[in-house]
């Protein structure tokens, strides 16, 4: 199948750390999901275990 998988870490205007999940076939805009967090740490670790699961499952790092 040909799909992505995107992660971003980013702030907004407020100060809100945010973990922006991306995902969809290739071609699309895809879908979004953002989940929120009281700092960049939990939000840096969060990242790092949906990338793990993502890798065991075939996605590969761009």
């Amino acid at each position: 199948m040909r799909r992505f998988y995107s992660l971003m870490i980013e702030q907004d205007l407020f100060g809100t750390v945010r973990l922006v999940r991306n995902w969809g076939r290739i071609g699309t805009n895809g879908q979004e999901l953002v989940e929120e967090f009281s700092n960049e740490i939990e939000a840096g670790q969060a990242l790092e275990a949906v990338a793990q699961a993502k890798r065991r499952r075939g996605y590969r790092d761009l």
